[in-house]
């Protein structure tokens, strides 16, 4: 049996835009409001994704395993960049925290996946990489910001607290501590509840992907269950150790808190 798949013309990508149109019109109806931001963003989302699309084309012809590294550094800054922007609160070396932990976090575990697990060979090959590396990250922002919303806003609500604790003889680990776990534990919600679902409630987009690529469905399960895993360990590292590195931003080693955290607007 020949695998194949239907490929999509910009004529049925067209088509398929009128269902955005259906919930503008929707909006406008209800007066929700809602009409310019869905066209706003359902335009940035085809320009990106088309771009994104060609830019693969060419990072999938390389080669060159240093202009694939390359490639990844910059894939971690973007990330970074859109996670400190999803966070309110500011200090002075928040994309640097966030730049190291998205880095050992998605780098460890995607490299480990692509080695040892999957077996690649040669282990850049960036039909691989790319896209194993882009899935990881795109789950450890969202738990590096949600993580450090909440400990940075945590900090503020319960700073009487902590200085309290600090002030009766409390290490800065002891007074922060329980603020540390809770930003842990919602950094990590939405994987676990993802992990939940997954297969009863929802099919993960990449594994629909493969099926309708003309992969075995038991491949494309196995692929996916693989890198659930993946993204389940790059999101606690990720979340950790931008906790962790926030913690020794705002704390000194005199078991101070550092009035250090600023709002953005």
């Amino acid at each position: 049996m020949t695998k194949t798949y239907i490929a999509i013309s910009y004529t049925q990508l067209a088509l398929a835009a009128l269902f955005i149109f259906i919930n503008i019109a929707l909006s406008w109806i209800l007066n929700l409001g809602l009409g310019k931001n869905l066209l706003i963003a359902s335009l940035r989302m085809v320009v990106q994704l088309l771009m994104v699309g060609y830019i693969l084309q060419w990072v999938f012809t390389l080669r060159n395993p240093l202009l694939i590294i390359c490639v990844a550094f910059a894939m971690t800054i973007m990330a970074v960049i859109s996670s400190v922007n999803r966070t309110r609160r500011r200090f002075n070396s928040i994309y640097w925290n966030n730049f190291i932990s998205l880095l050992c976090g998605s780098f460890l575990v995607t490299g480990f996946t692509v080695s040892g697990i999957i077996q690649v060979k040669p282990w850049y090959d960036p039909q691989y990489l790319i896209p194993l590396l882009g899935m990881i990250l795109g789950n450890s922002l969202t738990g590096t910001s949600l993580s450090l919303e909440r400990f940075t806003d945590d900090l503020i609500n319960r700073k009487e607290q902590i200085e309290a604790l600090l002030t009766l003889g409390a290490t800065r680990w002891e007074a922060a501590h329980q603020t540390i776990r809770e930003a842990l534990r919602v950094g990590m919600i939405p994987t676990i509840n993802s992990m939940m679902v997954m297969g009863l409630v929802s099919l993960p987009g990449m594994m629909t992907g493969q099926i309708l690529a003309g992969a075995s469905p038991s491949d494309a399960i196995r692929y996916q269950i693989v890198i659930i895993f993946a993204q389940a360990s790059g999101t606690a590292i990720s979340t950790m150790g931008v906790v962790l590195l926030a913690f020794l931003a705002l704390f000194n080693q005199k078991h101070q808190m550092k009035d250090a955290l600023s709002k953005q607007g």
